[in-house]
């Protein structure tokens, strides 16, 4: 079984994993050679380098001996574009450490796919000559590619040019402005060659990556998830903070895997997870229930089944409350939205009831919304306007001033 860590908060995470690159920089350097690291692009990969970079300013982590291969480039845009991983692990951390440039090595996707199979079979060789991956830091998609490697992506490939699957182009459509422009294909160290690194780290963070976590760590290998694979590999660890690792069954059903400590939260869970087990009501549990799904120790403990359910059903009553603030007198009240139609999905009517029962409630929305849209379509909405304005006589040069003002804007 592949080792899980699990820490509690993704700062943790981040610190530990680039605790292993320093030593293993470090032992490297000890035996006068260079480290050898591939390093992933995306975004669970940030507080690594910001933790890399505090560890080079500090602790004097020295990065002039070392390699670095990026996992993966898009193809077909601007390498200097933000999106692209060489713009963004440039900015991010190879433009904040002592690494020549000569001694960086992402994928370059210009040029026609022959040129890109040249860059790839290039990028191979480069890693045999600086003697082979020492580690390979890794994110995963919720689909259980690594790098670029998709759902049934070849065992032993090597580094290709490939086609980007449906989920991984929508998962990047935020950073694109919309998913008709995240490209199609790009360039991926291939599994074998991720595989034939010495050690590999896996990280997943937030609970969007919680069921490939758990078919990872506790499914069996399938190339329906390439990231199983490391199932085989002499050295990986796999990194999560508690969402990712909220489907894990150390997780969520502790009690299948032998005895816990039962307190008031684990027996709530454990009893609604009868229930829908069982497909029954939770005051028509009975003992049989619990003898049937490994529960005979809180049956044992805290039984019979009926005090049980009664015992939870009270619990679960006292969460619900008439008033959304149950105190006496006004209050002020923030709600933070990250957009401004979130607060009213996710608690219209809350809000609503808030600003009934006399409560001063504000919302601050986390956007501007100054970068919602291209710049060419804020210019083509002025332009039509104006074109608008101008074909029905509809004060012309007011039009024109505010076109002019978009204009000086962009």
């Amino acid at each position: 079984m592949i080792p899980v860590l699990r820490f509690s908060t993704p700062i943790e995470t981040a610190q530990f994993i680039a605790r292993r690159i320093a030593e293993v920089i470090g032992h490297c350097n000890d035996e006068g050679q260079n480290a050898v690291i591939g390093l992933a692009g995306g975004s669970t990969m940030v507080g690594v380098y910001r933790e890399l970079i505090e560890l080079h300013k500090h602790d004097d982590l020295d990065f002039s001996k070392t390699i670095i291969f990026g996992l993966t480039e898009y193809s077909g845009i601007d390498l200097s574009q933000d999106q692209s991983m060489t713009s963004r692990m440039a900015a991010q951390l190879f433009d904040h450490i002592n690494l020549p440039t000569t001694q960086t090595f992402v994928p370059n996707t210009t040029g026609d796919l022959t040129q890109q199979q040249q860059e790839c079979e290039r990028i191979e060789e480069e890693i045999e000559a600086a003697g082979g991956l020492d580690l390979v830091v890794l994110g995963v998609g919720s689909n259980g590619h690594i790098g670029f490697n998709e759902p049934f992506s070849v065992r032993n490939s090597r580094t290709r040019v490939c086609l980007l699957d449906p989920v991984t182009r929508r998962s990047a459509a935020s950073d694109f402005f919309g998913e008709e422009n995240v490209p199609t294909q790009g360039i991926t160290l291939g599994l074998g060659t991720i595989f034939s690194a010495k050690q590999v780290v896996l990280a997943a963070l937030g609970e969007h990556k919680a069921d490939v976590i758990r078919e990872l760590s506790e499914g069996p290998i399938t190339n329906r998830v390439p990231a199983t694979v490391l199932q085989d590999h002499d050295d990986v660890t796999v990194c999560i903070d508690p969402a990712a690792a909220s489907e894990l069954t150390a997780e969520c059903t502790p009690w299948l895997l032998g005895n816990v400590q039962w307190d008031e939260a684990l027996i709530t869970r454990a009893l609604v997870w009868l229930c829908d087990e069982t497909g029954k009501a939770l005051l028509k549990l009975d003992d049989d229930d619990f003898r049937n799904y490994n529960l005979h120790q809180l049956l044992r403990h805290h039984g019979p089944a009926h005090e049980l359910a009664k015992r939870v059903f009270g619990w679960l009553m006292n969460t619900i409350h008439e008033n959304p603030i149950p105190w006496p007198g006004s209050k002020k009240v923030i709600c933070f939205s990250p957009h401004p139609d979130d607060d009213v999905i996710s608690m219209g009517g809350t809000l609503i009831r808030l600003v009934e029962e006399g409560h001063e409630t504000h919302i601050a929305y986390m956007t501007s919304g100054n970068i919602a849209v291209f710049d060419h379509d804020a210019k083509r909405v002025a332009d039509l306007v104006t074109e608008y304005n101008h074909l029905f006589g509809i004060d012309t040069q007011q039009s024109l001033d505010v076109e002019e003002r978009v204009a000086r804007a962009l």
